[in-house]
């Protein structure tokens, strides 16, 4: 293959240049746009599938295919800001609607159970643009040192690693190699064992796990038996495997995940066992370097006014363009830094009562947890041991390798 060619998604070689060609579909939707007429069922899908597959750039193997979630933030993103800048009430327009969009869009995703890299590319994104604007607009009018520029960049520096970190394996459990392996593992009268913390096994009928390995039973037949300290251990129908204690399935990633907390779009990936004390750091680096850049570009664009009076109150920031602009990305930010702020403080009230997410939904389906602190947290109270056991067991996590059973090696 040439730069410019590819290998269609039927299986076919095709070529840049023919992006606008051969899309019966398109033609179809634009006829029956001209004369009026409501497309047929299905239509704007295959379309919209068309469009993904010949969405491509050049590469040196061959046109490389381009995930269509990453381009409205790398192409909107500037356009809205730059906008926003122009006037007051259009700023105070775009600012509002943006998370209102954002908001429906994970929705949306979140009903349809479906993955996408649109947030974590817009994160990633707004961090580079909003890093651009304070070394372009902010630092050249000569407010802001040499040494708070470093400050600023570690900053960041150390949230990309932490995040890299955070975007590795959670925690995942090991997959049977095949279904006839987990069906001779559930065999009648036998013990399966747990394959992840080294927890004794549980007894299971195997006419259960039967039907759970034939795919008769759906979603999770909970087949566990109480442990000594009151720890349940469940059958996942979906993985084919024995959960320990507190891992859980998750549907977008089809895995099941040790200590499973959540699946967060921000990062694509699932928080868990082995990765939760990285997503905490990423979220406080991230914390830490955008109220630090929201304080120096505020100090810069409204002298005189401390950085809470000024985000209300800045009379001079839409005297000149630049200014508007930086007094603009720091409302964005703000804007940003809330909303992570409040995810940050819910993981770390949820860390202190020692309950993931995950638990903390399934105590508020079935009514066996209590609200507090104005129902910020949910306390289960099944692992609950103080504040600094729980501390202590979260900072020990992931510290040393799960033990697997002999059966999980054979």
């Amino acid at each position: 293959l040439c730069c410019c060619e590819y290998v269609d998604r039927r299986g076919e070689r095709n070529h840049l240049a023919a992006c606008c060609c051969d899309c019966e579909d398109l033609d179809e939707g634009c006829e029956r746009w001209l004369t009026c007429k409501s497309l047929p069922p299905g239509a704007l899908e295959r379309i919209a599938d068309t469009v993904a597959d010949r969405l491509r750039i050049p590469w040196f193997a061959g046109a490389v295919k381009i995930n269509v979630s990453l381009v409205p933030p790398l192409v909107l993103l500037p356009v809205f800001l730059h906008v926003a800048a122009l006037h007051f009430l259009l700023g105070l327009v775009i600012l509002t609607s943006l998370p209102v969009v954002v908001l429906w869009y994970y929705y949306l995703t979140h009903r349809r159970k479906e993955r996408t890299l649109f947030f974590l590319s817009l994160g990633l994104f707004s961090l580079g643009y909003m890093y651009y604007v304070f070394l372009q607009e902010v630092v050249p009018q000569g407010h802001v040192g040499y040494s708070q520029v470093v400050t600023l960049t570690c900053g960041l520096i150390l949230m990309l690693a932490a995040l890299s970190r955070a975007k590795k394996d959670p925690g995942y459990l090991p997959i049977p190699a095949s279904n006839e392996k987990s069906s001779h593992r559930g065999l009648p009268n036998k013990s399966v064992r747990g394959s992840s913390n080294g927890l004794h096994g549980v007894t299971m009928s195997g006419a259960a796990i039967g039907r759970a390995v034939n795919g008769e039973a759906k979603g999770y037949s909970r087949m566990s038996a109480e442990e000594p300290e009151g720890v349940k251990k469940d059958w996942c129908a979906k993985c084919q495997l024995v959960r320990p204690a507190r891992a859980g399935h998750c549907r977008l990633c089809g895995r099941c995940v040790r200590r499973l907390d959540h699946h967060c779009v921000w990062i694509n990936s699932c928080v868990g066992e082995q990765n939760h004390q990285a997503f905490i750091l990423a979220l406080s680096f991230f914390m830490l370097t955008s109220v630090y850049g929201i304080t120096l570009t505020l100090h810069t664009v409204c002298r005189g006014r401390t950085p809470f009076v000024a985000l209300f109150y800045c009379p001079g920031a839409y005297s000149d363009y630049s200014s508007a602009l930086s007094f603009t990305c720091v409302w964005y930010c703000a804007i940003v830094t809330a909303g992570m702020g409040y995810i940050l403080l819910i993981q770390l009230l949820n860390i202190s009562y020692n309950v993931t997410e995950r638990e903390a939904r399934l105590a508020l389906r079935d009514n066996t947890g209590r609200r507090l602190l104005g129902g910020l947290v949910i306390d289960t109270g099944q692992y609950n041991r103080g504040f600094l056991c729980n501390w202590g067991h979260f900072l020990s996590l992931g510290s040393s390798p799960p033990q697997r059973s002999a059966e999980d090696i054979v």
